[in-house]
């Protein structure tokens, strides 16, 4: 019998780094919860241990700009392995700062990212037997995003 405790604090494994390139964001106005933005991902490369990926185009970021100081966004895209795997990426993730620093961020200025806190939830799914244990994790990440892309770091609980 194990004497692990279940309720103990996931480990965090690396799985990958993205860099994820974005278009100029569509604004569809303000509702009742906010600003909503729709992003486009037009490209860029994912590399974890022992594979890399391109970030397929053709996906976007849904965002909602609840405050001057809340944003939270919603990221769908695919990646294609070297090996030609399909990977299908549904990226939740919050962003919050200080309003000056949200304002210029918005606008498409190069801000600090030490002053925003911004950390994600991927979720992956693929048909590869070769990266199918994807699939039964979960996963967090990090992220910083400059003008014309987001980078992030993955990783899973363990």
């Amino acid at each position: 019998m194990s004497t692990a405790d279940p309720l103990a604090p996931p480990s965090l494994a690396y799985f990958a780094d993205l860099s994820v390139e974005v278009g100029k964001p569509e604004v569809l106005g303000r509702g009742p919860r906010g600003m909503r933005r729709v992003v486009p991902i037009t490209g860029g490369q994912a590399r974890g241990e022992g594979w890399t990926a391109r970030v397929l185009p053709g996906g976007s970021d849904f965002q909602l700009i609840a405050s001057d100081t809340l944003s939270e966004l919603d990221a769908r895209y695919g990646l294609e392995t070297d090996a030609g795997d399909l990977v299908y990426v549904q990226n939740h993730a919050v962003r919050a700062a200080p309003a000056a620093v949200m304002a210029a961020l918005l606008r498409g200025e190069p801000v600090d990212p030490s002053q925003i806190y911004f950390r994600c939830n991927p979720r992956f799914e693929t048909a590869s037997k070769a990266l199918g244990w994807i699939n039964e994790r979960m996963f967090v990440g990090a992220g910083v995003r400059h003008p014309a892309e987001v980078v992030m770091r993955f990783f899973s609980l363990g």
